[in-house]
């Protein structure tokens, strides 16, 4: 198959979270898998990258890299406006370009690339899936914008769709609760990297380079930074938890304007502030690095439609303590992890039980490898090519359907 993926964000712009780290897992597995796949995305700052710059080629429309297998179109942003940008050369591309793929893989909502793709998708007959990511209900900041999407763009673009990939059966559940049906729905979870845990190991790396205490339990919170993800909670359920003993990590980038300086504020009002630390971001080796000095991984999200990084820590062994509604829930819970709902108290009893019950953390360690098997990305690519097909051979591939 000749498939094309959309998204708005793609490596090396890790910054801008999860599904960048997803969508370029699952295009290299595609492609490993011989089919040929071209990412379409947003150029979000190429000219500060200078580490692709010998690499990046000119093209027709805009600048083009090839790695593993995978070619990556950057179109040239024109404008920008949070996540949203405009990229007026992506109508060049589908006029020129568009009618050589049989499939085209959408990822998240709320920018216009999708809508714009899908109207010449809908025009030439090409077959598509979308993928919301976690975005199918509005949620978050913005919620009046996302509302005017949903009734400018939206309603065409999800309606002319052929599936419907949700990462978790809750994101599911949400799918079916506003009619969606049944039969235009499918489940495939995130992934993780199947090398993620077979590195070398670089344990206490992390702890010497921050100057943790090797013999401390150390929690590490790892995500975008925004209200919904629960480190404000965690910080308090950690001062409970730990009043004199352990150590607090919140990395991830900002996700939302002065919300990392609101959750430094509250450690400070936590009285425990000096052993709670600050990261930001952190990518690739001094991630992995990071995850393998951890004892516990927490993330009490108030929602989260699957949950990459608890995967993540999941594959490196490290027992995850996470919250009822992230979509991850029903693999982790008492195999891999605690699954609590999100409230200080039971967050701390949660904390405390993994540091104090040695039986209960080692079985739960002992639990991870069976989890993160599920969630090796070469099977899971294996299930979205079967998508793929499924949908091809419905009726044939194309159909000429109206925009």
């Amino acid at each position: 198959m000749n498939i094309l993926h959309v998204v708005q964000a793609y490596y090396p712009f890790q910054e801008q979270g999860g599904p960048v780290v997803k969508v370029r897992a699952l295009a290299r597995n595609i492609a490993h898998h011989g089919h040929r796949v071209t990412v379409l995305t947003a150029d979000l700052g190429l000219a500060n990258k200078p580490e692709l710059a010998s690499r990046l080629e000119k093209c027709a429309w805009g600048s083009r890299l090839v790695q593993d297998e995978v070619e990556a179109i950057y179109l040239p942003t024109i404008a920008k406006y949070r996540a949203l940008t405009v990229n007026t050369r992506v109508i060049n591309f589908c006029r020129e370009r568009l009618n050589q793929f049989e499939m085209v893989h959408f990822y998240g909502l709320y920018d216009l690339l999708g809508p714009i793709v899908g109207y010449f998708c809908r025009r030439l007959g090409i077959r598509y899936v979308v993928e919301p990511m976690g975005m199918y209900r509005p949620i978050d900041r913005s919620l009046i914008s996302k509302r005017v999407w949903h009734r400018i763009f939206g309603g065409s673009f999800l309606r002319g769709s052929d599936r419907l990939v949700a990462t978790s059966e809750a994101e599911q559940e949400e799918f079916l609760a506003a009619g969606v049906p049944s039969r235009k729905t499918v489940v495939r979870y995130n992934g993780i990297d199947k090398n993620l845990a077979g590195t070398p190991s670089t344990r206490g790396a992390f702890r010497t380079k921050w100057n943790l205490p090797h013999d401390e339990p150390l929690i590490l919170f790892l995500s975008r930074l925004i209200p919904r993800k629960g480190a404000d909670l965690l910080i308090e359920a950690f001062a409970q938890a730990c009043p004199e003993r352990g150590r607090l990590v919140i990395a991830g980038p900002e996700g939302e304007p002065k919300y990392g300086a609101y959750l430094k504020k509250c450690a400070g009002a936590s009285g425990v502030e000096s052993r709670i630390v600050f990261t930001g971001p952190l990518y690739d080796e001094e991630k992995r690095a990071m995850i393998e000095d951890t004892d516990i991984f927490a993330l009490p999200s108030r929602y989260e439609n699957f949950a990459n990084v608890v995967a993540e820590a999941i594959a490196c062994q490290i027992p995850v303590i996470v919250s009822d509604a992230c979509g991850i829930s029903s693999l982790v819970n008492g195999t891999a992890g605690l699954v609590i709902p999100p409230t200080r108290d039971i967050l701390a009893q949660a904390i405390q039980s993994l540091i104090f019950d040695r039986s209960l953390y080692e079985r739960l360690k002992q639990g991870c490898p069976a989890v993160a098997a599920q969630l090796d990305w070469s099977f899971l690519s294996t299930q979205m090519e079967k998508c793929y097909a499924e949908v091809l051979a419905e009726d044939g591939g194309r159909s000429k359907r109206s925009p």
